[in-house]
């Protein structure tokens, strides 16, 4: 059942970061820097700074909807320093999702209802009055959290560029008997069904993560359904839920409110615990106010992830003018907090994802938006390079530290591949375990990303493959152990199981190399990790990239091809 004429959109105004506060109660991870949140460097450090990942010209950031020909990027911002604190919403337009022009913050602290805080939420597009923003509202000094909206100043801008908080009926949703005050945020799209709009909000209740359900008819008196439309235990708190529906029959995206037989949905919650963001595909049972995850997966923290590497609090959201559902997910820095005030930013965006259910049904697949291909310039290309073990090749031509490279690997035999240990079940600690530099049967063989010339840095992305009974087991990693030579930086091997036939004995591999993110697509997008590194040799035009194979079974390079990337317009 869809929305009667009318498209439902999202805008992404993502991640709540909640201050760490046991004293209080209240949720979350963000350590406090009084003495540092409103410092702002005297000069932009450009070292590390993204070439074509979305951040702001300075400080620390931290969602989107398409309207009137425009994509709308709200975001989590601090305009006085790189660290947290005075957060505002920050306000982008873009054409095309890579170019983008910064306006002034959209929505400030400036009510009593959100007098401590804007945080977090998203937006629909409601018929015959336009966008209408839902987030959550920071009423005191404990972290108490509302729900609220606001209204554009006049609808007929595309660029949006003032917002009104209507006095009437705000706060929308407040915090009800059973309701945890401090873990109640991050209200979604809504979206139109039988009459009624629908939103959810994260929530937790003791140990177990919740997502509340909320109806209303004129989308400002709002009534919170008898139970959560899904819960999970030992979660802990559930941000920035998204359920969104995914067509069995095709790749296109589909409008929030779609339902019925030739689709299924998908929950995502970002976990505060660990900091990643797990889904799981299902059924939404729409006429009960429930959704129940398919068999398939685990429901928590050993579920499916978007992203294996450094990505929270992303959400979705429906681009009707091209028909596809998009994701777009935040990164943080894994340098200190001195070193974000040193050089006067911090966190970006990953790339935009167009997003859509694989064909077996299990999983979802994520590639890059077409329009991120504009900024190629310069290509290189190989085919049918062979890698003994110890072998490898640089990829020359190209600036290596801000370049787009797809590979297809191929073998001829998976007779080498080592066996896999049942009690392997932690994909990131058996990357720590088995790195690149440990010999292994069929793998590890991969890219050796943001390198220096004498490889005394470099970040690995590799694959490596296990022989289990009845099957063989994928490794994928992303590895920062060897990024830097530098201290006192978050050095993690971030890791995913990769679940692909391998008839065709082949394996692509597409990574978006950025100065200090690497972010990378196993199997056409299936298996995903964003890693943040800081090299202090293999920076600029001192950067290399290779291929390598160091498994006893020989590769095929089958196909490479590489670009430089120009860098994108944010002004």
């Amino acid at each position: 059942m869809g929305l009667p004429k009318c498209l439902n959109f999202l805008i992404l105004a993502w991640s709540l970061y909640v201050i760490c506060n046991k004293k209080n109660g209240v949720e979350g991870l963000h350590k406090i820097y009084p003495q540092l949140q409103s410092i702002s460097a005297p000069s932009v450090g450009t070292l590390h700074q993204t070439g074509y990942h979305f951040q702001p010209p300075r400080n620390w950031i931290n969602a989107p909807m398409y309207y009137k020909g425009l994509y709308h990027l709200f975001y989590q911002y601090n305009p006085k320093g790189s660290v947290w604190g005075n957060i505002v919403w920050g306000h982008s337009v873009s054409r095309d999702l890579i170019n983008w022009k910064v306006l002034e913050p959209a929505l400030y602290p400036d009510k009593p209802f959100d007098r401590y805080g804007v945080w977090s939420g998203s937006a629909t597009v409601v018929p015959g009055r336009g966008p209408i923003i839902l987030y959550t509202g920071v009423i005191d000094e404990r972290s108490n959290e509302v729900q609220c909206y606001a209204v554009p100043a006049n609808a007929s801008d595309p660029f949006l560029t003032k917002w009104v908080k209507p006095d009437d009926y705000n706060p929308i949703a407040i915090i009800e008997q059973g309701v945890n005050g401090s873990a109640f945020r991050d209200p979604t799209t809504a979206w139109w069904i039988d009459g009624h709009w629908k939103m959810l909000v994260g929530a937790k209740k003791k140990h177990r993560g919740e997502a509340y359900l909320y109806n209303s008819k004129d989308f400002v008196n709002w009534v919170r359904a008898k139970h959560p439309i899904h819960s999970a235990p030992n979660t802990g708190m559930w941000e920035c839920p998204d359920l969104y529906p995914v067509s069995l029959r095709s790749k296109k995206g589909l409008d929030t409110s779609i339902v019925g037989n030739s689709v299924k949905h998908v929950l995502k919650n970002s976990l505060d615990v660990t900091r990643y963001d797990y889904y799981t595909v299902g059924t939404y049972l729409w006429k009960k106010d429930k959704y129940i995850p398919d068999n398939t997966s685990e429901d928590g923290w050993g579920g499916l992830r978007y992203d294996y590497g450094n990505f929270y609090a992303s959400k979705s959201f429906f681009d009707p003018s091209k028909n596809r559902r998009i994701i777009w997910g935040w990164a943080n820095e894994s340098d200190s907090t001195e070193d974000d005030v040193k050089k006067g930013w911090a966190g970006i965006q990953g790339i935009p994802r167009s997003v859509w259910l694989d064909p077996s049904g299990r999983q979802l697949v994520q590639w890059p938006v077409e329009e991120l291909n504009n900024l190629r310039k310069k290509e290189v290309q190989t085919s049918n390079q062979i890698l003994q073990k110890g072998d490898y090749f640089e990829v020359k031509g190209i600036t290596a530290a801000q370049a787009d490279v797809e590979v297809t690997f191929s073998f001829s035999s998976l007779n080498k591949a080592e066996p896999f240990d049942p009690s392997w079940v932690n994909a990131q600690d058996l990357c720590a375990q088995k790195g690149s530099k440990i010999q292994g049967g069929v793998g590890p063989f991969g890219l050796l990303t943001l390198a220096s010339k004498r490889l005394e840095e470099f970040t690995p992305v590799f694959f490596r493959i296990f022989k289990a009974p009845n099957k063989h087991v994928i490794l994928m990693c992303s590895d920062a152990s060897s990024s830097s030579l530098a201290n006192e930086l978050y050095k993690p091997s971030f890791a995913g199981f990769v679940d692909v036939n391998l008839a065709n004995k082949k394996l692509s591999l597409r990574s978006l190399i950025d100065h200090s993110v690497v972010e990378s697509f196993g199997a056409g997008g299936r298996t995903n990790i964003l890693s943040r590194v800081y090299p202090t040799l293999a920076v600029d035009n001192h950067a290399h990239l290779f291929v390598f194979n160091n498994g006893t079974e020989k590769i095929t390079v089958k196909s490479l091809k590489a670009w430089s990337m120009r860098s994108a317009n944010i002004n």
